[in-house]
């Protein structure tokens, strides 16, 4: 599974999948029809699930459906959310059911197609549906099947690509398997965090506390087509841009050959979204990307202050951007520093605050590292 043994190609999504529509479910229908089989549609919640309906209802009803592993997409509201369903599913009119012929289908290769489909689901925003003719025509990158001597093994019945060109299923079943590890354990107690006390906090103008913040290089999809990295032998880092989820990563390119690298240790905002996360590799971003950097900045004292600053999230909606100005003006309560007699500590130079306090880092890293799992940070 080294990268000096991987070959990607390009695939049709219709030449790997099959895929079968959905008609209308209610909700009405699944309360008076309970069963056991999932019946998703276009939502993201609940791995798309809309509730579980009776398997004789869906039959009588001539409904689509499977029995079996199968991934489903949405064509409408989440559109191209695409789910995992184990043990099958029955879909309704905005959603379509995807599977894979029975000599290659397994939970470990549909996670992985799941994952590579998840990556382009940015093409369905803003109100644009998954259709046969854009999602199913659309193309991924899978690693290939590839000969000792280093070359791709072709087959002549093009069953996968009109190049000949084989999927290597075996590696992303191996590469899956990979992933699984065993249960996190921690030794920290709730018991034992430390007592928040909002009286001994004071106000801080976030410009006060960081470095200059700036605006990271904007590269695109496109640009980082010939980088793309599923590997994790590569020599990776992660693509950063505005999205909520995955700490702001939309995916991992190969660092060979790529300029404008951020090092790690660094805070980076979306200034249209107000996403905000803590990067500690090194890191590319996207377009609208704030980078924040400090002398305090670690780890723990970064998902501390992280924290509360995401509070800040809800003004910046319906189209209100999070500016670097207005990041530098947002005032943050936090804890500070005080001397034994009971007085706050106060700076003569006034470097976080006009009125000289100063941030209790100490306590931040402490908080953050008791917490229940604090201890595997």
């Amino acid at each position: 599974m080294k990268s000096n043994k991987l070959m990607y190609k390009l695939f049709v999504v219709n030449k790997i999948f099959t895929y079968i529509s959905g008609t209308g479910i209610t909700k009405e229908e699944i309360e008076l029809n309970p069963g056991t089989l999932n019946a998703v549609q276009s939502g993201e919640g609940n791995n798309g699930v809309l509730g579980k309906i009776s398997l004789d209802y869906v039959i009588s009803k001539n409904y689509k459906y499977v029995l079996g592993e199968c991934l489903t997409v949405a064509r409408t509201g989440s559109s191209g959310f695409v789910s995992f369903q184990p043990h099958g599913c029955v879909v309704g009119d905005s959603a379509k059911i995807m599977t894979l012929p029975k000599d290659i289908a397994c939970t470990n290769v549909y996670l992985y197609l799941q994952t590579v489909l998840l990556k382009h689901r940015y093409k369905y925003a803003y109100g644009r549906k998954v259709t046969e003719e854009n999602y199913f025509n659309d193309s991924i990158r899978l690693p290939i099947l590839i000969s000792k001597d280093g070359d791709p093994v072709l087959d002549k019945k093009k069953r996968f690509s009109d190049e000949g060109y084989i999927p290597d299923w075996d590696y992303m079943n191996k590469y899956i398997q990979k992933l699984k590890n065993k249960p996190i354990k921690t030794k920290n107690k709730i018991s034992e965090v430390p007592k928040i006390n909002f009286e001994f906090w004071r106000e801080f103008r976030f410009g006060n506390l960081i470095n200059e913040p700036y605006k990271g290089h904007a590269y695109t999809k496109e640009d980082l087509d010939n980088y793309l990295a599923f590997d994790e032998g590569c020599d990776s880092i992660s693509y950063i841009t505005r999205t909520a989820e995955n700490n702001g990563c939309e995916m991992k390119t190969s660092a060979d050959g790529l300029d404008n690298i951020e090092e790690g240790n660094a805070l980076t905002i979306g200034d249209t979204t107000a996403t905000v996360f803590y990067q500690k590799e090194r890191f590319i971003t996207g377009d609208h990307m704030v980078i924040i950097r400090a002398d305090w900045l670690n780890e723990k004292t970064a998902l501390f202050v992280l924290s509360v600053l995401a509070k800040e999230k809800y003004k910046y909606s319906y189209g209100r951007a999070f500016i670097i100005d207005k990041i530098k003006d947002t005032i943050l309560l936090l804890p500070i520093v005080y001397n034994q007699n009971g007085k706050p500590k106060i700076d003569n130079e006034r470097k976080y605050s006009t009125e000289g306090f100063i941030p209790d880092w100490d306590f931040m890293e402490k908080y953050i590292s008791s917490l229940p799992y604090g201890d595997r940070i």
